[in-house]
């Protein structure tokens, strides 16, 4: 039997990836809102101004502006590590569905050498 009957469809697997992927985005949606919603009431800033600070603390790239007030810099604190958390959460989210497709191929190959192998030592014995 080939490999990739035992695989799910490539279409199985595309709405998989699909599914993964806007579960993803929406994850990074609802963290930029917290973000956005944060800076605007804890730290005064405009509207505009919370999602730029918002969109890079959560891209990685650090905050745009100093922060006034001792809550807002706590908050910038802990939406900093928040944003770490999500990154990583948001990249497993994308990647899950990928790696279990690779490690379900190669337990596929591992389990059809396997049984090439016992076919093999049978057949020799039978001699």
């Amino acid at each position: 039997m080939a490999i990739d009957s035992k695989l799910a469809p490539i279409d199985v697997f595309v709405r998989r990836q699909l599914w993964h992927a806007a579960a993803a985005f929406a994850l990074v949606l609802v963290a930029l809102g917290i973000g956005i919603a944060g800076y605007h009431w804890i730290a005064g800033e405009r509207w505009i101004d919370s999602l730029l600070n918002a969109s890079m603390i959560l891209s990685g790239e650090g905050p745009v502006d100093r922060l006034p007030t001792r809550a807002a810099k706590i908050f910038a604190s802990v939406y900093a590590l928040f944003g770490g958390l999500v990154f990583m959460v948001t990249m497993g989210l994308i990647l899950t569905p990928l790696v279990h497709r690779l490690l379900h191929r190669l337990h596929i190959e591992e389990d059809s050498r396997q049984r090439a192998e016992a076919a093999k030592a049978a057949a020799a014995k039978k001699d």
